[in-house]
């Protein structure tokens, strides 16, 4: 069963040299391992996604531009995270005020091409032995 994701859960795009971690604003007032917990809608980018190092897409337009002025050599630039669509599936049982859940296993889509998926949750689960 996958865990839910919470606020400053790690975040990779396919496209980004380097991770990033998803904010959850305190909005919906539910909480799971005392930090906010996340739904399909946390996704705007440079509020709830954060850029990921540089864009080695060549979609992305600073790239593609980049790339054109090094003679086809590609040159990543710095991401700016495009996501319009929410993640996806989300949960089909949690809802959190009416909205399904993110789980470690959605994805969400960039417009440049990349897949932003969770590295990381947040939560973790403690067993007592």
């Amino acid at each position: 069963m996958p865990l839910q994701v919470i606020n400053n859960a790690q975040t990779m795009c396919s496209m980004g040299t380097m991770p990033s971690q998803l904010v959850v604003l305190p909005v919906r007032l539910r909480n799971a391992s005392s930090q906010p917990a996340a739904t399909i809608m946390d996704h705007a980018p440079m509020v709830n996604i954060m850029p990921f190092g540089l864009c080695t897409s060549p979609a992305f337009p600073a790239t593609a531009s980049a790339t054109a002025a090094a003679n086809g050599v590609l040159t990543p630039m710095p991401c700016i995270p495009s996501t319009s669509a929410p993640w996806s599936p989300g949960s089909p049982i949690v809802k959190i005020s009416g909205i399904p859940a993110l789980r470690q296993s959605d994805t969400c889509q960039c417009i440049w091409g990349g897949t932003v998926s969770i590295v990381n949750p947040g939560q973790v689960i403690v067993n007592d032995a």
